[in-house]
């Protein structure tokens, strides 16, 4: 049996040698809309798609559709939480293949640029301040290292409200807006 899945629109997608003409925007988008960030575990459903969006406006300008893709290989291989990604070593290889071939899909260079990672990093720090329970000691200390490696981007917790999480087909639609707008596809 080959390791592939099913995609939303109706492609397989082969884990071992991902084609990026197998790859399709709109499944990247329904599947990350339906994704919930921290493997759920929020005060209320928040996407993988809204999370993306919101990276992609905290890179400079040219950088945000990097921003915007930086998790669309969890469209195909689920969000595998950090903490469990460091007990999986052969999911990192995995996971830079996917990654390899939507970047190519995408027309852009793998690696992501380092603005991604600090994006990525602000909006976890903000998000789990925002969606998560108050965070245990060793959370707070990595908050703390956190917005100092990032210098405090843009970003305050304060800015957010629970009611600000989308629908996952809010957050679909949101991901395909600003794809279009980055991309001037629409």
């Amino acid at each position: 049996m080959t390791p592939a899945i099913l995609t939303a629109s109706g492609r397989y997608f082969d884990f071992l040698s991902p084609d990026p003409e197998s790859i399709v925007l709109e499944d990247i988008a329904t599947a990350l809309s339906r994704i919930c960030r921290f493997t759920g575990h929020t005060k209320q459903f928040y996407s993988v798609a809204q999370h993306s969006v919101l990276v992609s406006f905290l890179v400079p300008p040219e950088y945000a559709l990097q921003g915007l893709l930086h998790d669309a290989s969890e469209a195909y291989l689920g969000d595998v939480s950090s903490p469990l990604k460091q007990l999986l070593p052969d999911y990192k290889a995995i996971e830079h293949r996917v990654e390899r071939a939507i970047l190519e899909r995408f027309g852009l260079s793998f690696p992501l640029h380092p603005s991604i990672k600090a994006a990525d990093l602000t909006a976890l720090v903000t998000e789990r301040r925002w969606m998560m329970p108050e965070p245990a000691e060793h959370y707070r200390v990595m908050d703390a290292i956190a917005w100092e490696w990032t210098n405090g981007l843009p970003i305050a917790p304060e800015s957010f409200d629970t009611s600000l999480a989308f629908s996952p087909a809010v957050a679909q639609a949101a991901f395909m807006d600003r794809y279009n707008t980055l991309t001037k596809e629409g």
